[in-house]
């Protein structure tokens, strides 16, 4: 579904993605680990077309990403929930959902009340809450919120970046449990975490950024067993042998 090949991004003169490779494959939940200003929130915004690829390429579903402008990605199927929520906190919670949807319009009127359904069905304090500010919410309500939002888009991809920021353990545990039913439901997932044991407890393969470099790459059970990544990430300094 996505492909990237040596791809170069960052900001001004500063080049924080070098040469990275990878692809998701369909149906999946890849994840994304690495320390603050590795460069994995720069990956992301690259694919969406928030920040211009210097080099290489970004293939979704065998279109060339970098060549459109960031409004048209949604549109092919692609969505990002950002870090840090970013609901529009003076509309109503109904409201932010019903802007996901803004790609769809020409689909009408039917097809937005389905696509809110689905929302309230996957995220029920959505419903008890859909009159509500936006801005009310508490950070997992507006978590919850923010990713309602990107579905309504009725993405293929949906790109989240760090969800578990600022959460208490008991609301990150029941989004990662509403990741994985995203998954099971035949949506893919490209996540950047943190987190890095919650992220590779629910992905089917890992990256390991590092520098703007991909330095390891497998499935998820093996990086959670890998002795390097369980000490620069797993907060492991001794590692029992099995």
């Amino acid at each position: 579904m996505l492909r990237i090949r040596n791809l170069e991004s960052g900001y001004g003169k500063i080049k924080v993605l070098k040469h990275v490779s990878m692809h998701v494959d369909p149906g999946e939940i890849v994840t994304i680990i690495g320390a603050n200003g590795a460069g994995k929130t720069t990956l992301l915004a690259t694919i969406a077309g928030l920040v211009k690829a210097r080099a290489g390429e970004i293939l979704f579903r065998g279109q060339n990403l970098p060549a459109l402008s960031a409004e048209k990605i949604p549109a092919l199927g692609c969505v990002m929930v950002p870090e840090g929520r970013q609901v529009f906190a003076t509309m109503s919670v109904e409201e932010n959902l019903i802007l996901g949807a803004h790609v769809l319009q020409k689909k009408g009127r039917q097809v937005q009340e389905e696509l809110l359904e689905h929302q309230y069905a996957l995220f029920p304090v959505l419903r008890e809450r859909k009159g509500q500010l936006a801005g009310t919410l508490s950070g997992g309500e507006q978590q919850m919120l923010a990713m309602g939002r990107a579905l309504m888009a009725r993405p293929q991809l949906v790109m989240m970046d760090e969800p578990s920021t600022g959460l208490a353990p008991l609301i990150v545990k029941e989004i990662f449990q509403i990741i994985v039913r995203l998954r099971d439901e035949g949506n893919t997932v490209l996540l950047v975490e943190q987190n890095a044991k919650a992220a590779l407890a629910i992905a089917d393969r890992g990256y390991v950024l590092e520098t703007g470099k991909v330095i390891l790459q497998g499935p998820a059970a093996d990086l959670l067993t890998n002795q390097d990544v369980q000490r620069a990430y797993l907060g492991r300094e001794k590692i029992e042998e099995q």
